[in-house]
């Protein structure tokens, strides 16, 4: 039987402005799932990052399922009501509309499900991303599941050496393309790298594949909300599920990619680049600068629809140099104040004033007439 991982996360109201999620609205968001989910779930687990709330689903009613969303919905819009008693900063920003619809991609919440054929014991690791957009996993899933010096079991295991297929969106157009590795390697790398437009969906096994043949083995949620609600009303805060292990990239695979800080767009008002920090669940508040950027890794297995764990993975010494890493160059970056790049062009910034600025003085623009050296240039007071 098909089992679906059902991944939904919300950023609906924080403590006191975009650090850290408020335990009483964490316990309402638990409480509605828990006395509403039966006959619906077979097991679930609340988790936060920074100032979002991250709700994890088994069971078997596949994707997009209308109950299972509205499960969500709900219980997102139960810990609202108390995010709004309180005053907490932004209660309910990420739900962007008044009323549940059916289905609640394009409603705010980010999205990531992974319908599967569960092996005889499943583990995979769910990241957790604060102040960054969706192609903030470019890099880390490219490495796990394209790049054999991360992943030595792209070479040495028999089960990996026929690659992976990677499902790539054009969120600016709404379309997509799939691509094969390593024969697209570079293709691949061509549209990635401008991970402000092209982001990784998913990544599927091929049908040649002799223990998992044609699986999707991880999921990213996509939703860019900027573009979903016309103006900036909250950081994308992408998260993502990844299968692991018996012909899959092994945790230790899967969690290398982040052994060292890489720069990702977000940060501070989603306008900044920064630096991508791993950080256990104890460290998941975003304090500098609203941040910096942060993930966290859960580590579950499941068996018949019941899970075990999570495993908190980042939090771990072996992970101390990757954040030295971060808050160093943090401090390069935040010497840069509003110039780029660290402060990011001006078609990717969430929030900006340059628009206003420019009407303002547009007045008093001047052609410009090159006359060589002897130019002189009159500037109107």
């Amino acid at each position: 039987m098909k089992t679906t991982i059902s991944h939904i996360k919300a950023d609906i109201g924080s403590l006191p402005g975009h650090t850290v999620v408020y335990q009483p609205v964490v316990d309402a968001v638990e409480s509605y799932v828990k006395n509403h989910s039966e006959g619906l779930i077979s097991d679930f687990h609340i988790s936060h990052i920074g100032d979002d709330i991250q709700i994890t689903m088994v069971h078997t009613r596949g994707a997009d399922n209308e109950e299972i969303h509205g499960l969500a919905w709900n219980a997102f819009k139960a810990g609202t009501e108390v995010a709004k008693k309180v005053g907490l900063y932004g209660a309910g920003q990420d739900l962007l509309k008044d009323a549940f619809s059916g289905n609640i991609k394009g409603m705010g919440p980010g999205v990531a499900e992974l319908e599967i054929t569960p092996r005889k014991a499943e583990p995979f690791i769910i990241y957790m991303m604060d102040k960054t957009e969706p192609g903030a996993f470019n890099y880390p899933i490219y490495k796990m599941f394209g790049d054999p010096f991360n992943t030595p079991g792209l070479v040495i295991d028999p089960n990996m050496h026929m690659g992976f297929k990677f499902e790539v969106w054009d969120i600016y157009n709404g379309k997509k393309i799939y691509l094969s590795l390593p024969e697209d390697t570079y293709d691949l790398l061509a549209f990635i790298g401008s991970k402000g437009k092209y982001v990784i969906k998913r990544v599927f096994t091929k049908d040649t594949h002799t223990r998992l043949p044609d699986e999707n083995v991880a999921v990213i949620t996509t939703d860019k909300l900027s573009f979903i609600a016309g103006e900036y009303v909250g950081k994308d805060d992408p998260a993502g599920i990844v299968r692991i292990q018996s012909g899959l990239p092994a945790s230790g695979e899967a969690l290398e990619p982040f052994a060292n800080s890489y720069l990702v767009s977000g940060w501070m008002r989603g306008s900044f680049n920064g630096p991508m920090m791993p950080v256990g669940l104890n460290n998941a508040q975003m304090t500098r600068f609203d941040g910096p950027p942060r993930v966290v890794a859960l580590g579950f297995t499941m068996k018949d629809g019941k899970l075990a764990g999570p495993v908190d993975m980042f939090n771990d010494v072996a992970f101390d140099y990757a954040r030295t890493e971060a808050l160093n160059m943090a401090n390069y970056m935040r010497r840069m104040g509003v110039f780029e790049p660290h402060r990011l062009p001006d078609e990717d910034m969430e929030y900006t004033a340059l628009p206003k600025i420019l009407e303002k003085l547009a007045p008093k623009f001047q052609t410009i007439e090159d006359k060589g050296a002897k130019s002189e240039m009159k500037i109107e007071r």
